[in-house]
């Protein structure tokens, strides 16, 4: 008889870690649900490095290069150098009544 009890007490305290491990908010599910977010910091982390490594670079081509200022200089103000000429392309207005030609060809295109 008195081992039943010792049993029982035994599986009781089984059952009793069991619960703790699994079931409770500090158990298992925590486990997993931290070690999902250190998944994702340390992809954001990658991200980021990769980030601050393509602005480093930039940096140091605006610092020592002249080519880098003289393409940022072009690209986001206009810049034309002196020996340069430039040319502006304007696309053609269309005349009044007439459809646009990607309409007209596809008009042209569709049997009637």
């Amino acid at each position: 008889m008195m081992i039943r009890i010792i049993a029982g007490l035994l599986f009781a305290a089984v059952l009793a870690l069991q619960y703790r491990l699994w079931v409770s908010p500090n158990g298992m599910r925590d486990v997993w649900r931290t070690e999902k977010a250190i998944a994702i910091q340390v992809d954001e982390n990658a991200r980021l490095k990769e980030r601050n490594r393509t602005l480093a670079a930039e940096v140091r081509d605006l610092k020592e290069g002249r080519a880098a200022i003289e393409e940022r200089a072009r690209t986001d103000l206009g810049m034309i150098g002196s020996n340069e000429t430039f040319f502006q392309v304007v696309p053609p207005t269309p005349v009044a009544g007439q459809p646009p030609a990607e309409q007209r060809r596809t008009a042209q295109a569709e049997p009637k």
